[in-house]
């Protein structure tokens, strides 16, 4: 998909979330800029919806299914407005880490909350926003690095 389409789709998705009453600011700029520069490095903008080589991760964000079930379980479990909200967004009656390959409203919601459980603040520029996907989405133990981010979103976003 096209940069454009998608920052209307996650930024039109995290506004709904947004009006929750716990929730006013998960769509400000710079987490927008952060799920677009994830799905960049992930999938190159949904162009990867498995993950290459036969590994589990699924869908624009290429989050595995034990991320997604562990976000369900200790996450929106305990937090029933937001668990309800992403059930309506993304149109299912219940959390499937399949559907991420396909439900891209879904794919957003859960990257945001996988965000959204981290104590620090979404830096607003690129290199800090590499550091951050770095450390909490793709962690030491992952490949990806910091210039590959940049790159990808320099190239598919920017």
């Amino acid at each position: 998909m096209n940069s454009n389409e998608l920052r209307e789709i996650i930024t039109d998705t995290l506004g709904k979330i947004a009006s929750l009453p716990n929730y006013p600011t998960v769509n400000r700029e710079e987490a927008v800029e952060l799920l677009m520069g994830t799905c960049a490095q992930e999938s190159h903008l949904g162009k990867y919806r498995k993950q290459i080589g036969g590994g589990p991760a699924l869908g624009i964000f290429q989050m595995e299914p034990a991320t997604f079930n562990d976000i369900v379980a200790n996450y929106l479990n305990n937090r029933i407005p937001l668990k309800e909200k992403i059930l309506e967004i993304a149109g299912v009656k219940e959390f499937n880490a399949k559907d991420l390959e396909s439900n891209d409203r879904l794919a957003i919601c859960m990257a945001r909350v996988h965000y959204l459980r981290k104590p620090a603040s979404i830096p607003a520029s690129l290199d800090g926003q590499a550091a951050y996907w770095k450390k909490y989405y793709n962690t030491v133990l992952g490949k990806g690095t910091e210039e590959e981010y940049k790159a990808n979103y320099k190239r598919f976003v920017k």
